[in-house]
């Protein structure tokens, strides 16, 4: 159960877990076009180059997710916010441990800021 009062030190550490076993970053959004996957918006570990490249152009095993695979309709949201949540997926690689960092690191100055009763 999460504290009402910002997440416990367990949970911290479980959120850090999770990110060290994820994909290393960065993660970049990408947007792909081909007969298979068409206006594919994915996340990558390499950056975007513009071109919109089409298999096999792009190297498969770069792609961490996708927010829209068009044709077949096998990735796609109802809000139609597919490159929004992009973002938000490629951005939380690097986001969520450094608030993290930045949760423990204002911890440890309260810490020190309290007398000990």
């Amino acid at each position: 159960m999460r504290s009402p009062d910002g997440p416990t030190d367990e949970e911290l550490a479980g959120i850090e877990e999770l990110a060290a076993a994820a994909t290393p970053g960065p993660w970049y959004v990408r947007q792909l076009d081909d007969d298979f996957a068409m206006s594919l918006v994915a996340i990558s570990t390499v950056p975007d180059t513009g071109h919109g490249e089409r298999w096999p152009d792009f190297d498969h095993r770069q792609i961490v997710a996708a927010t829209l695979v068009q044709q077949p309709r096998y990735a796609d949201v109802a809000d139609e916010r597919w490159d929004e949540n992009a973002r938000f997926i490629a951005g939380a690689r690097e986001d969520i441990p450094r608030l993290v960092a930045e949760i423990r690191r204002l911890r440890g100055l309260l810490a020190s800021a309290i007398p000990p009763t």
